[in-house]
Order: structure tokens, then C-alpha cells, then sequence
């Protein structure tokens, strides 16, 4: 734990922690009677509190665990490779060295979604984490800032992201990667919070990150590395949208709102209603999941479902059928009988089953090869059905569900249901187990078990008035 000590001086245009333009009046009047943009404008200026900034302290570390180990994949050394073409700069990047601002950002932001360990909010379906917190890491170091200000952001970037990915609805969806596109959002206002951007100064971030609002989903058709493009660039575009606005950057004002906005032109079943619903409860990333294990959250419920049918079944060569139901992204998105690479293995409802049923908890190596293709796997894999549960569906996205059904060779039959996944706010995993997590992922990146605790606690621990930059020095 650091010393507590004065907060340095505020560079022009900055505004201390929570010194940000609380609404003259209550939210909710201010959003009833202008648009969107300006609405979610208000929500975002409201109070954080030491509550709200201890949850963001969970969602940093949980990042920087993802990210750490992130970057030992092949995306990861891919990056690393293309370092030396960046800036140098104040900023350290978990790839290593330091780097400018916004190449910080590109990169940190890259790795965070790899290994599909990272936070997830169900309704809108976005990982925040991966955009929102390397801006808040990198633009923190750059200025200055204290660890308090650096988690408030973190809080108005996920309420950003959250808010505009829940209204988007299923066509933007099918096509687009929404932490991507609602990313850019959440990154801008993320960095707006550090930079200290007064209402219309926000309003031009937000502006021109919508207008940089991309990532399309035939990446998942293919072998790529495109979607960690997706975050990085989100990441990054969001904080070049903050930081020309800061300059006097002009940006649409009605983006989200207007008849060729975001809304309009990329989310055709869309509900932009949704977007200011309850705009004085609790910040949303109260709501985000913590996952678990090393898969695509779609996964996760049946996960849990094989998990607690394991031990009642025997020996996986005892198992004649395998049916698993749940809604109906689930099985288009995860419907994968013989994955042929690691990122398809994380995206097979099949793998998944057979993994847990096989081997238990799943790690790290049972997604990657040749650990994902051995004949035992394929052997259970063919015997997975899926189906979709239309109850399930209706569910969806506000719950995540699934059910397995396993029928033995003897006849016998057990079956069990998860309405919501392993770390959703009905199932949360505790402190300990969070933090265990991000020293396990640390240690997987390289680092010693007593630096992945030192980090891991340094960062928990710092206070509110507590240099930013000394927190990072921890993971050098």
C-alpha cells in the first residue's frame, strides 16, 4: 500500500476526482428533454464512489491477468513483433517496454480477449474490460493521474459500452462485434473522465468515436486474429476521439440519436429507448460477469451443467448421447463438431461438453492443440446434440442458460440446468476466487508467483490519492 500524499496539479482542462460536472439538476429531468447523446451525457457525469471504485479495482486486475497471459498467444507474439514500428513513450504496456499513449492502447487493448477469460455484461453483450481498462492504464500514466481517477473512469467507460450495447439489438448482432462498436464509446468516455472534457467537449468524443464504430464478425468464420484488431482499435479510436476533443475536435452531437447516427444506420431492431432507462440507479458494471473459464461465454452455462453432472456419470466411454439445449446464439454461434484451431474450440458447445465430461474444470491447454484433438474428445464430441430451448431464448440476453441432458449405455438418465452462468450477478464468484484467477494468469504470462501477487494486491490496495504511474512500475 502506497503513502498517502497530496494530488498533483491538475493540468488544464482536467477536473479532479469527481469534480466532474454533476448535473445542475437531477439526471433523469436532464435526459427527459434532450436527446440521447446529451442524456447519456448526464447519466455519465454523475458521482462515483469508493464502492463503484473498488469494483473497478476487480475488473483491473481481472484485465490485467487476461491480458498478461493474452500476450504470450499468437496474436499476443504478433504484436509484440510489430513494437518496434510504434512510438516510444511514458506509458508501460503489458507487451512490455513503453510506448506512446495511443500505441499503448492499440496493443494492451489487442490481448485482453484472447484466451475469452474477460468480463462480459449479458444484456449487452460486450466484454468491457478489454477496451475500457487499457485506456484508463495507458491515458493514466500519461497524465499523471491518481489510481482514484483512473478507476472512475473505468465506471463511465463500462456504463458507456454497457448502455448503447444493450439497446443495439440481434441484426447488429449477427453481423457485428459490439464490443467493438460499442467499445469506441466506452473508450471515449472512459478517457473523457481522465481528460477532464466539460458536457459539449464530451459530446464531440462521443461524436467522432461513433463514427469510427466497426468490426465485423466474419472474423469468427475464419482463422484470424482480426476480432483482437477489433478491441485495440476500439480502445484506441475511442481515446483519438477524446483527446481531439480536448483540442476543439468537432464531432457529431446527435450520433447515437440521429437519422444517419448509429442507431439508424447499424442497428435495424434496435431498442435506443433502453438507453437512458434508469438513470439514476447503480453504475452498470455492478452487473458485468466475471468469467471463469478459458471459452466463449456461450459455453459457460454448459460448462457448469457438465460440471455438476460429472461425477454422477462414471466414465465418459459409459455415455451414450449427450444433449445440450440452450438459446438460440448459443447454438449458432458455438455449433462446432470438429474444431481445427484453439479460437474454435472456445466457440464448440461439442469441445466444451467433452472437455468437462472427459477431464473436469477445463484450463487453458484443453482449448489449445494437440490437447483439443485427441480421438477420446472426438468420440464424445460426435455424441453432443444441440438444440435450442425456446424458454432459453426468451431468457436471452438478460440470462445466459443452459441444459444437459446425458443418457448412460445402461439407460439411466440425469440431466441438470443453469439458468445463469458461473459468475453472472445470480452466481457471483467471490474476491478470493477473482483474485486467484489473476495471479494464476500472471504466473501463465511468466512472471513469478510472488510478483503476480505483488501486482495483483498493489493494484487492489492503492488508494485513492496514490500516483497512478507507481501502481504500473509494480509490473515491470
Amino acid at each position: 500500500m502506497f503513502e498517502a500524499r497530496s494530488p498533483p496539479t491538475v493540468p488544464p482542462g482536467r477536473i479532479r476526482l469527481n469534480d466532474t460536472a454533476q448535473a445542475a439538476e437531477p439526471v433523469r429531468s436532464v435526459t427527459e428533454r434532450t436527446g440521447l447523446t446529451q442524456g447519456l451525457i448526464a447519466v455519465l457525469q454523475r458521482p462515483v464512489d469508493a464502492n463503484d471504485r473498488a469494483r473497478a479495482a476487480l475488473h483491473l486486475v481481472d484485465w490485467l491477468g487476461c491480458a498478461a497471459a493474452g500476450a504470450t498467444t499468437p496474436p499476443g507474439e504478433a504484436l509484440r513483433r510489430f513494437l518496434p514500428e510504434l512510438a516510444q513513450g511514458p506509458c508501460r504496456s503489458i507487451l512490455g517496454g513503453s510506448l506512446s499513449v495511443r500505441d499503448a492502447v492499440l496493443v494492451d487493448g489487442s490481448v485482453g480477449n484472447v484466451l475469452e477469460m474477460d468480463d462480459f455484461h449479458r444484456a449487452a453483450i460486450v466484454h468491457p474490460g478489454p477496451v475500457v481498462v487499457p485506456v484508463a492504464w495507458a491515458l493514466g500514466q500519461h497524465l499523471d493521474a491518481t489510481t482514484g481517477e483512473v478507476l472512475t473512469a473505468i465506471v463511465r467507460g463500462f456504463e458507456a459500452m454497457i448502455r448503447i450495447g444493450r439497446c443495439v439489438g440481434p441484426s447488429h448482432y449477427r453481423f457485428f462485434h459490439n464490443t467493438a462498436t460499442c467499445g469506441v464509446f466506452g473508450a471515449a468516455a472512459a478517457a473523457g473522465s481522465l481528460l477532464g472534457l466539460d458536457t459539449r467537449m464530451l459530446a464531440d468524443a462521443l461524436g467522432n468515436a461513433g463514427t469510427q464504430a466497426s468490426g465485423l464478425w466474419q472474423c469468427r468464420l475464419e482463422d484470424t486474429m482480426s476480432k483482437q484488431l477489433h478491441n485495440g482499435r476500439a480502445a484506441q479510436s475511442g481515446l483519438l476521439a477524446a483527446q481531439l476533443a480536448r483540442c476543439g475536435f468537432s464531432g457529431a452531437h446527435q450520433i447515437l440519436e440521429g437519422p444517419l447516427g448509429f442507431f439508424k444506420a447499424m442497428c435495424a431492431d434496435g431498442q435506443p429507448g433502453r438507453l437512458l432507462d434508469s438513470p439514476d440507479a447503480a453504475w452498470l458494471i455492478h452487473e458485468t460477469s466475471f468469467k471463469p473459464w478459458p471459452a466463449c461465454r456461450h459455453t459457460h452455462a454448459t460448462i457448469d451443467c457438465a460440471l455438476a453432472l460429472r461425477d454422477q456419470l462414471g466414465e465418459p466411454t459409459c455415455i451414450r448421447s449427450i444433449e445440450v439445449a440452450s438459446y438460440r446464439d448459443a447454438v449458432e454461434v458455438c455449433d462446432r463438431l470438429t474444431p481445427v484451431t484453439p479460437v474454435q474450440a472456445k466457440f464448440s458447445l461439442q469441445h466444451a461438453s467433452a472437455v468437462v465430461l472427459t477431464r473436469g474444470r477445463p484450463t487453458l491447454a484443453d482449448f489449445e492443440l494437440p490437447a483439443a484433438d485427441t480421438a477420446e474428445l472426438a468420440s464424445l464430441r460426435a455424441k453432443v446434440r444441440l438444440v435450442e430451448d425456446p424458454a432459453l431464448t426468451l431468457a436471452y440476453p438478460a440470462r445466459f442458460g443452459a441444459r444437459m441432458r446425458v443418457e448412460l449405455e445402461g439407460g439411466q438418465v440425469f440431466e441438470h440446468q443453469f439458468s445463469d452462468a458461473l459468475g453472472d450477478p445470480e452466481r457471483p464468484i467471490d474476491r478470493d476466487a477473482l483474485i486467484d484467477k489473476a495471479q494464476t494468469l500472471l504466473v501463465h504470462s511468466g512472471r513469478d508467483a510472488a510478483k503476480a501477487q505483488r501486482v495483483v494486491f498493489t493494484c487492489l490496495d492503492a488508494q485513492d490519492n496514490d500516483p497512478w504511474r507507481e501502481v504500473c512500475q509494480t509490473l515491470d
